[in-house]
């Protein structure tokens, strides 16, 4: 069926489309001036920029791109380095691990965020050995404050800068020189240090809500625990969740939205998702596997639902085991 086949014209469109993104967001300052209205709608954008930034270097981290998985790789150092400030290898060593063993404490990196968060199992964990370093009974609320908000602001920053310098990354720390230099020649001159510093954070808080709610409404409300040695496609499809197709969550998810097919088929590039989705849907359905399949503001709440159940069991293990 040609599935692993990808279409260029589709990849030289989000390329363009976020390249596009970038020169706007540019021009309205350049043309406008540097007030409060023209900044906040170029840091919207420059956000949206941004969020697609990580769709496209995502796509290109697992060869889906081009025939040449080198080639893949090369192109995914300028997006995700000139493009966005991060190393193309720091994320694939996290997300490989992700991809291997997804929701897996201590080889999916993803979800081995204790004791900061309970997720799963580790909640009756916590509970049964007295732990509280946080009152996790309210994690679905202090989520909002420290996890969308500061994730790629603070913890990814820091991630990743440790890393580029641990391995000595030193092709991938000049990649990202070259995104803060540009960005900072870019603006300025029209906001000085502190100003252009403020529309960074801004613009990285914003993206931040996008990457945090998009990239866990596939996982966090699943199974999540210690490794049950399970078959490939059992212990990724029980990780898993998909959100309803339509042309706008496709764009806005960067076809994230398909996870359960991503995960099988993580080469596959994404616009051909749709084509696997009801072939897959058949062979879970003949194995006895949950094929789950949720609309999108469903599965954003249940990311809310699903920490506040870990933190009211971790509760209930803490009091009574």
């Amino acid at each position: 069926m040609k599935l692993f086949d990808a279409n260029p014209a589709f990849f030289a469109f989000l390329l363009g489309h976020i390249l596009a993104m970038e020169v706007l967001a540019w021009l309205l300052i350049c043309l406008l001036g540097p007030g409060w209205v023209p900044s906040a709608l170029a840091a919207l954008i420059l956000a949206v920029s941004q969020a697609q930034s990580w769709c496209l270097q995502h796509d290109l981290g697992h060869a889906s791109i081009f025939r040449k998985p080198r080639w893949n790789h090369m192109a995914q150092q300028f997006v995700m380095g000139q493009l966005k400030g991060f190393s193309a290898h720091w994320w694939n060593f996290r997300h490989f691990q992700h991809h291997a063993k997804p929701n897996v404490f201590h080889k999916d990196p993803d979800v081995t965020v204790a004791p900061v968060f309970l997720l799963g199992e580790s909640s009756v964990e916590y509970g049964k050995r007295k732990r509280r370093y946080l009152p996790y009974n309210h994690q679905h609320l202090y989520f909002f404050l420290i996890g969308p908000p500061l994730l790629t602001l603070v913890n990814f920053e820091v991630e990743n800068l440790a890393y580029m310098l641990v391995c000595l990354q030193w092709a991938d720390l000049l990649w990202a020189a070259s995104f803060y230099a540009r960005f900072f020649l870019s603006y300025v001159p029209f906001y000085g240090v502190p100003g252009a510093l403020l529309l960074f954070v801004a613009v990285r808080v914003l993206e931040s809500h996008w990457f945090v709610w998009i990239t866990q409404m596939n996982h966090i409300p699943k199974e999540i625990g210690h490794e049950k040695h399970r078959d490939w496609a059992s212990s990724q499809v029980a990780a898993t969740c998909n959100v309803e197709p339509s042309l706008f969550n496709d764009w806005f998810s960067g076809h994230l939205n398909f996870q359960i097919e991503h995960h099988l088929f993580p080469t596959m590039p994404r616009h051909n998702y749709r084509r696997v989705a009801p072939l897959v849907k058949s062979l879970c359905a003949k194995h006895g596997l949950n094929y789950e399949v949720k609309p999108f503001l469903t599965a954003l709440v249940d990311i809310v639902r699903s920490l506040k159940k870990s933190g009211d069991i971790w509760l209930d293990a803490y009091l009574h085991q």
